[in-house]
C-alpha cells in the first residue's frame, strides 16, 4: 500500500452527447486508503445509483480532499473547434486536479491508448512532482481511483437529473441510449436546434440528426412543389 497522499482520477460522461463531462479527484492518506477498501468501493458502473449515493457519503468523510469539475456541452464544443480533443480537455482537467490535490501519487484512469506517454505528458502538465500512475481500467483496480469514479459519476446523475426536469426523459444522454436518440429526434421536429448547454454539438450524432431534418425538410418542399 502507498504511503504517504494518494489521489485517484476519473470521469464520468465522456461519451456522452447530452449533459456535461465530470472529471473527480479524491485523495486519503494510508488509513484512508483501507477504510475505502472496507466500505467496498469499486467501478461505479457496477453499482446503482442509490448504493452510488450512500458510498459518495462515506468517501466525503474518509477522504483528505475531493474535487470535481464540471465541462458543459458548449465548452466542450468550444475545445473541438480549437481543435483540443476529448483526451486533451481530460489531461488538462486532470492535471488542474492533481495541482489542487498536490499528492505523493497519483492513479488516473488513462483516456489514451498509450499509457507511457500519456504519464509523461501527465507528468509535464502537472509540474509539481507528483507520481503519475497511469492505467487502463484504474477504476476497476485501485480503490482510490473507484472512489474519484464514483463521486464523478454521482455529481453527472445530479446534473442530469435537473436537466430532465427541465426537459423531460431523455434516458442516459448516450448515444446507444435509443430512449436518447428518440428524444433527440423529436425535439428537431419542433425546434431548429438543441439548446447549447445540453447537447455537444460537435458530436458526429448531432450533424447526422440535423442532416436527417434537413432531408425531411427538403422532401416536404419537394412534395410541396410537385404537388402545385
Amino acid at each position: 500500500m502507498e504511503t504517504g497522499i494518494v489521489a485517484g482520477l476519473d470521469e464520468a460522461g465522456r461519451g456522452c452527447i447530452i449533459g456535461p463531462l465530470v472529471v473527480a479527484g479524491v485523495s486519503v492518506d494510508k488509513k484512508g486508503q483501507a477504510k475505502l477498501r472496507r466500505i467496498g468501493v469499486r467501478d461505479s458502473k457496477e453499482l446503482p445509483q442509490k448504493k452510488r449515493l450512500e458510498l459518495a457519503e462515506k468517501i466525503e468523510e474518509i477522504a483528505k480532499d475531493v474535487v470535481v469539475f464540471k465541462v458543459g456541452p458548449c465548452k466542450i464544443d468550444t475545445f473541438m473547434k480549437q481543435g483540443v480533443n476529448l483526451n486533451r480537455i481530460e489531461s488538462m482537467k486532470f492535471a488542474d486536479i492533481i495541482r489542487m490535490l498536490a499528492p505523493h501519487t497519483a492513479y488516473i484512469d488513462a483516456p489514451e491508448t498509450n499509457l507511457r506517454k500519456f504519464t509523461a505528458v501527465m507528468g509535464k502538465m502537472t509540474g509539481n512532482g507528483t507520481k503519475i500512475i497511469a492505467r487502463h481500467k484504474a477504476d476497476r483496480d485501485y480503490p482510490v481511483v473507484s472512489a474519484a469514479s464514483i463521486m464523478a459519476k454521482v455529481e453527472r446523475e445530479n446534473e442530469i437529473e435537473k436537466l430532465r426536469e427541465k426537459y423531460g426523459d431523455f434516458g442516459s444522454g448516450y448515444t446507444s441510449d435509443e430512449l436518447t436518440i428518440k428524444w433527440l429526434r423529436e425535439w428537431l421536429t419542433k425546434n431548429s436546434d438543441f439548446p447549447e448547454h445540453l447537447v455537444r454539438r460537435s458530436w458526429s450524432t448531432h450533424g447526422m440528426l440535423k442532416g436527417e431534418k434537413e432531408q425531411k425538410s427538403l422532401g416536404s418542399w419537394l412534395r410541396g412543389m410537385i404537388g402545385k
